[in-house]
Formats: C-alpha cells, structure tokens, sequence
C-alpha cells in the first residue's frame, strides 16, 4: 500500500494531520453531534486569520532572523536588502498559489487535502509524491535539528552573558553546548506528546510573542549601536576581498548567505498543515492567504531591520548570531532576557515543524493496524482532560532524541540553516506550488504565463543548487576542526 493510499485510508476515518494525529476516530453517525463536525466528518475547525499568522510568524521568525545581519555583511548594502525583498515576494506569491491547492476542485466545497503531499497527489499525481516526501521531511526533520542547535547555543549565551558582566569582556566564558541541548531535548519529548497542531494554537501565540520580543531587542541594540556611532566598517558590495576574506570564501559565504536567507522564509512545507486548521466559511483558501500577507509583510519589515541594522552596528565583521555571537555585551540583563526568548520561542517553532512528521508517521500505522491497542487506543489522564497513546509516547520520544543527538554532533549555526534553506526553498516553495498552480489552472505550454512561472522556477532552483553547494562546502570546512561532544559557544 502506498503512503497516499495510507493517506487516503486515515482521511476516511478521521485520522490525518491535523485531526487528531495518532489516534483512531470512527466515521461519525448521524445524529451523532453532527453540529460539531466539519463537512469531511471532522472535529469542527476553530482557526482564524490571526491564529493562522501566529503559526506562520512562529514558523518563520525564527532561528533565520538571527544569521541576517551576517547575512547582509556578505552580500552589502544593495544585494542584501533586494535579495529579502526578492525572497519576500517569491514566498508570498507561492504561498497563496498553494494555498488555493488546500481543496481540490471548489473552493468552498472540493476535497480537502490534509497535507502537503495530499495538494501534490491530488493535482500532480502519485509518482510526485515520493519526492515531494523526501524533500519536505528531510527539510523537516533538519529544521528540527537546525532549532535545537539554535535552542542550545541561545541557552548557553544567558550564562556567558552573565559571566562577561561579572569578569569583564576579556574573560573566558565558553560554555559546551551538549547539556543546554540535551535539557532542550528532554522539554520537547513532553511537549511532542501534544495530540496535534489544534493544540497547539497557545503554544504558537506565546511563541510568536517571544519572537516579536527578541527581534525587537536585536533591531533596537543594533539601532543604539549604530546611533552612538560604534559602527563597523561596511560597503556596497559586503566584505572585501583581500580585507575580510579571499576571493574563493566571498563566493561561497555569498552563495550561503542567500541559503541563510531562504531559510529565514521556509514555511510552506506545513502552508497546508496550518491551512487545515482554518474554520470556513469564508473558504480556508481566502483565510489563509489573508494570514500569509500578514504573516510574511510582518516578517519582511523585522527582517529589512535587522538585517540592515545589524549591519550598519557592526559592520563586515558582523557575528553569525547577532545574539549569541556578542557584538552585545550590555545590558547584560537584556540579553539574558533575548536568548530566554528565543529558547521559549523555539520550543513552540520546533513542534509546529514535526507535527507533520508526526502526524505522517502516526497516519500510516493508524491504516495499516486499525486494530491495533498499540496504534489507536488513547489512555485518558488527568481527569480525561489529556490522552496518552503508546505509539505518539514511544515514535514521538525517539523522533526527538535523535534531533537531539544530530544537533550534539553536527552543531554548525550558519552552515546547517544556509543548506536546509537550499535544499528546501526550490522544490517546496516554488517548483511544487507553480506546478500544482499550473495543473489547477490548466495553463497551456510555451504560453506567456507557463512561461514566466517556469523561469522563474528555474532561476530559484539554480539560486538552491549554488546555495547547497556552498553549504556543504561550509560544512566540510567546520568539520575539519571539529571534535564531536566538545562544542563551545
């Protein structure tokens, strides 16, 4: 059986990514509170333009903000801001293509797809499935991986923050990362327990705060810095060949920023995930590319700040994460309270990334053994206000031990977030919107508009492809003064 039939099996019963993941829900009867189901049989749907922009905000606010004003210092003062704008456009365009994919047929009325790969089955055929499924569980679990590395480094900066008050900036206050990293792991296990992303509309709120919170604490340090006139040196074109780097590290650290920067936008993998959460009427489609205006205007002008402030505060030399990287020393508290931000933001962004993965997962073993205790069977708790199931406990908990482990050995900032941005910029937020976008339409070939998407499907792809390759190159570098469980930020 293939994963979409599994797919379409759990979608009989009630059982998909996000209704419910995990546990097994007969067909409802009639009569059988009928008033509180959606048309596909569901637990009826409460989400609105503002709790969808929570989750959009959450999931892109996050680690990628912080590598921007690096970001900018390799491309300079007229490449760095156009390449966010550019990136900006691109995402929202794409988004609401696939957004209009979330049904198939009616807009108000079609067949729901649950997930991603459902839109991509449905309007592209089983065959596209597959690698649609790789690229976006492999962009998946990274982002995983690239947040807990995020998580620890942050957490570890509220001691050395701490320490550089106490015994002056010159002091060695290096902190390993593998216990922050291993204590982040232990907190997403219990919070990984939560049965779906329905649940998870609190944590994204109090997430999108937190991001709200330290984006704003980076843009007006960057702004005090740059007003009282301790400023880096900067240029037009980013770091200079002979002064910051050689020729050879300008192209790669240029064609990694452009990855760092896709990153920074990467959403639409879960666009539909966050869609299925929506309440119509108005149809889901017009609802979300409400929420996606919101959320990507919203992101773009925190990104414009702190990448360009960032960078007129420190110039070429600007540090990998402007939080953690100490370009900021004072107010100590201030930063403290920044990197808390961050951690507790990143807590809720890693969930909203692996509730697809979960749900996957959980949907698949639902069809397969639809008898099985082990599978389907929820053990009520806390007075039936929460339930336990074997599957989500154990599938759940290895999920999240073996981020945490991949974090603990891998734990390059700049380089991991400049390949997962590479890697899943083209394939999930363009070339799979554009193709679906032009099946739905049924635009005909070689005409001016199949035209224009194609180009601009292939200019991203070659953008990823460099990107990519930089990244690894990155990596490779990293690797070769790397000793594994001994990392110091």
């Amino acid at each position: 059986m293939t994963q979409t039939q599994d797919l379409e099996m759990a979608a009989r019963h009630g059982n998909g990514a996000a209704g419910g993941a995990g546990a097994y829900y007969p067909p409802p009867r009639a009569g059988a509170g009928g008033e509180d189901l959606d048309d596909d049989g569901r637990k009826k749907r409460t989400g609105t333009v503002w709790t969808a922009s929570a989750h959009i905000i959450t999931a892109v606010i996050g680690s990628g903000v912080l590598s921007l004003a690096w970001s900018t210092a390799q491309l300079g003062w007229v490449v760095g801001p156009v390449t966010l704008m550019i990136f900006a456009f691109i995402t929202y365009y794409t988004s609401s293509l696939l957004a209009d994919c979330y049904r198939s047929g009616d807009q108000a009325t079609g067949k729901r797809n649950y997930t991603y790969m459902d839109a991509v089955a449905a309007y592209l055929g089983r065959w596209q499935v597959w690698s649609c499924g790789i690229f976006q569980y492999v962009n998946l679990v990274g982002t995983a991986v690239g947040y807990t590395i995020t998580a620890s480094i942050s957490a570890a900066a509220v001691h050395k923050a701490n320490c550089f008050h106490k015994k002056g900036h010159a002091a060695d206050c290096s902190q390993y990362d593998t216990m922050y990293t291993i204590v982040f792991g232990i907190v997403q296990i219990f919070f990984s327990q939560l049965p779906n992303f329905s649940d998870l509309s609190w944590l994204s709120i109090l997430a999108a705060i937190m991001s709200f919170s330290y984006s704003s604490i980076a843009v007006g340090l960057s702004l005090a810095r740059t007003i009282s006139g301790r400023t880096g040196k900067t240029t037009l074109t980013g770091t200079e060949v002979g002064v910051d780097v050689d020729s050879a590290q300008k192209i790669w650290m240029a064609l990694q920023a452009l990855g760092n920067i896709a990153f920074a936008y990467s959403y639409s993998m879960i666009l539909i995930e966050i869609q299925d959460t929506v309440k119509s009427p108005p149809a889901e489609n017009k609802t979300m590319k409400k929420a996606t205006l919101l959320g990507v205007s919203t992101t773009t002008a925190f990104y414009m700040l702190a990448g360009c402030l960032g960078y007129a505060a420190f110039g070429n030399a600007a540090p990998g994460n402007i939080l953690t990287g100490f370009g900021f020393y004072e107010p100590y508290w201030l930063i403290d309270f920044a990197n808390v931000c961050i951690v507790v933001h990143l807590v809720g962004a890693y969930q909203v990334f692996s509730q697809p993965i979960f749900a996957a997962v959980e949907t698949a073993a639902a069809a397969h053994w639809p008898n099985s205790k082990f599978v389907t069977r929820e053990h009520p708790l806390v007075a039936g206000r929460f339930n336990i199931n074997m599957l989500r406990v154990t599938w759940r908990t290895v999920f999240v031990v073996v981020s945490t482990v991949l974090a603990i050995v891998m734990p390059f900032f700049n380089d991991i977030l400049g390949f997962l941005g590479a890697i899943g910029f083209w394939p999930l937020t363009v070339y799979y919107p554009v193709e679906m976008y032009i099946r739905q339409r049924r635009i005909q070939k070689y005409t001016t508009r199949w035209l224009a998407l194609q180009t601009l499907s292939f200019l991203c792809f070659l953008v990823s492809l460099a990107s990519a390759v930089a990244s690894i190159e990155g990596v490779t570098e990293s690797l070769k003064h790397y000793v594994p469980f001994k990392t110091k930020s």
